[in-house]
């Protein structure tokens, strides 16, 4: 919760953009000792104008606003696709956007604040609608592009603008994860033979709810059957033989409210310093490669066969980012990412 006045934060805000002028907003709240949101917050009147719900109201507004940039991030990936929002679908717990350039997966327990934000930048006026957490860290936001329906933008505000937009918001911790039990108090076998007869991937986390078990400690006990440990550079190793081969692939990147997917090629890959880049028209991904520790190639039964996924996790065990070959329901797994897999992550022969 932020101490300071309304005024002390803003002399703050100035003396640090003076002092780094292209300092990005996560950044600046760090240094400030703030949260993104907060630091968003205290733009109100000037660059910010509060948002109130029902958040699945204001995504489904969304819609009007025709092609924008939408933007999911975790503190290790930045996910960022072009597209339009649409085939929407809400129920009590989240929704769904399920759109081939938006592809979302909405958890919007986790959606407690959210703003219209008009900044000038060096390539002019940006335009945005940005949300967060409990905790004021960022959960989705969604930039305006040229060819953006700025009129359905300004009714969107006025629809679901805020009573109260003096205030800065009140952010509280989230609670801790539970940490995982002891490898010998879960029932490995029963893990096992349920996760053997799985029919859909989305089955995996009721499996995983069902034993008690985290999610890398599943994979862990599954070493050798279902999971085996990958280098560390999983990722680059992905990217770059996708971009070779020309293979589709997907990318999950996710954090607490929303899970955003790229399917599609990937072309334009490139590092800088500790930075993975894919920067394609419509679709650029950043991942911090630094903060990868462990990396699992993972199967799953289906009905249709294994469906296979390459997993990245921080040192907290926290997944920062997933991969799958391009697959629909009912499809069988891409001979093309298997071999991507076996190949190029394991460097293996070529999968059976």
């Amino acid at each position: 919760m932020i101490t300071t006045s309304v005024e002390e934060l803003h002399a703050k805000i100035r003396q640090e953009r003076e002092a780094t002028p292209n300092v990005r907003a996560r950044d600046l709240a760090d240094r400030l000792g703030i949260s993104e949101g907060e630091l968003v917050c205290a733009g109100l009147g000037q660059t910010a104008t509060r948002l109130t719900g029902p958040w699945s109201e204001v995504i489904t507004a969304f819609g009007d606003l025709g092609e924008v940039m939408a933007l999911t991030r975790n503190h290790g990936v930045v996910h960022e696709k072009v597209g339009e929002y649409a085939n929407m679908s809400f129920g009590a717990h989240g929704g769904i956007v399920l759109n081939h350039d938006i592809d979302l997966r909405l958890f919007l327990k986790n959606w407690a604040f959210g703003f219209a934000v008009s900044e000038d930048t060096r390539s002019g006026p940006r335009r945005s609608l940005q949300f967060f957490g409990p905790d004021g860290t960022a959960v989705h936001k969604v930039y305006l592009r040229a060819e953006s329906h700025e009129a359905a933008y300004e009714a969107l505000i006025a629809q679901f603008v805020h009573e109260n937009q003096q205030s800065l918001i009140e952010v509280a911790a989230l609670p801790a994860d539970t940490p995982d039990r002891a490898d010998g108090e879960i029932d490995a076998e029963g893990l096992l033979s349920h996760w053997s007869g799985l029919k859909d991937t989305h089955d995996f986390f009721p499996l995983l709810r069902k034993y008690k078990v985290g999610r890398q400690q599943a994979l862990r006990l599954a070493e050798g059957r279902f999971a085996e440990r990958a280098p560390v550079d999983a990722a680059e190793r992905v990217l770059h033989a996708a971009s070779a081969s020309g293979a589709p692939i997907m990318a999950f990147v996710g954090n607490k409210g929303i899970i955003q997917i790229h399917t599609g090629p990937v072309t334009r890959i490139e590092p800088k310093g500790p930075w993975i880049n894919v920067l394609d028209d419509g679709f650029n991904l950043h991942l911090r490669s630094d903060l990868v520790t462990d990396a699992w190639v993972v199967r799953k039964p289906t009905d249709d066969g294994d469906v296979t996924s390459v997993e990245l996790y921080d040192n907290d065990g926290a997944m920062l980012i997933q991969f799958f070959g391009e697959r629909k329901p009912g499809q069988v797994e891409r001979d093309d990412w298997r071999t991507i897999v076996s190949e190029n992550v394991l460097g293996k022969g070529v999968a059976a």
